[in-house]
């Protein structure tokens, strides 16, 4: 049998921030394997580290100690040039939307594959597949400002997807949108992982939101405490 290498794996993973001359240790030992179609939980109160241990995985920033494996490469022997590319192959979903505002909802989701390269009707194509897949067919020429909350995070998540990501990472998804709608969100992530195979990593402090994915980890101060498949 063939073994792949996990998507994401983090060994030993150590963060030491310094507050004037004070260490502050974000995190203390992280060990998490995801593999292909996983979708998991980091759920934890703020301050426990899980926005700091996702920022390590999406190589936004570097650990203290440990290492960070992405599809079996260690992130970091990486030159700037390969971290870009890195960062360009992971979907990112940030609680704020950080659309572009004079751009429509197909414009934004264009623009990600536009700085790859990709020709104008190739990226038509697959932004508005996209965008009807997280249910905006009927939306797509409106801006940002002309979006609800939630219409707003399926864009936001439409682009994420559209340079084929190893996976996504999502910040707090659905922090800055009402219940109602953060539920039709995280639906609509589990749909996509259960029928795209759409590998997942969203980090909250939401109990229920954890509740729907695969697998939990809860974090506290730095530590993971406890691990539970859902």
């Amino acid at each position: 049998m063939i073994m792949t290498a996990p998507v994401v794996q983090t060994m030993n993973l150590h963060k030491t921030y310094m507050l004037g001359k004070i260490p502050v240790e974000a995190l203390r030992g992280i060990n998490v394997e995801v593999k292909k179609g996983d979708f998991l939980a980091i759920l934890g109160p703020s301050g426990s580290g899980k926005s700091t241990l996702l920022n390590l995985i999406g190589a936004l920033d570097k650990p203290t100690e440990g290492k960070v494996f992405i599809d079996g490469i260690d992130v970091s022997t990486l030159n700037d040039n390969q971290l870009a590319d890195l960062r360009r192959s992971i979907g990112f979903v940030f609680q704020f939307f950080n659309l572009i505002p004079r751009l429509t909802a197909r414009g934004n989701v264009e623009l990600t594959m536009a700085i790859l390269g990709s020709g104008k009707t190739e990226r038509r194509k697959r932004a508005e597949e996209l965008l009807e897949t997280v249910g905006l067919k009927e939306r797509m020429d409106h801006k940002p400002a002309e979006l609800s909350g939630g219409e707003r995070q399926r864009v936001a998540i439409a682009r994420a997807l559209a340079n084929n990501p190893k996976f996504l990472l999502m910040d707090e998804p659905t922090g800055n949108i009402d219940s109602k709608t953060a539920g039709e969100i995280i639906e609509l992530v589990k749909r996509l992982n259960e029928q795209k195979r759409v590998t997942i990593i969203v980090v909250t402090h939401d109990q229920q939101i954890a509740m729907k994915t695969k697998r939990t980890v809860q974090m506290i101060d730095g530590l993971i405490v406890e691990e539970v498949v859902n």
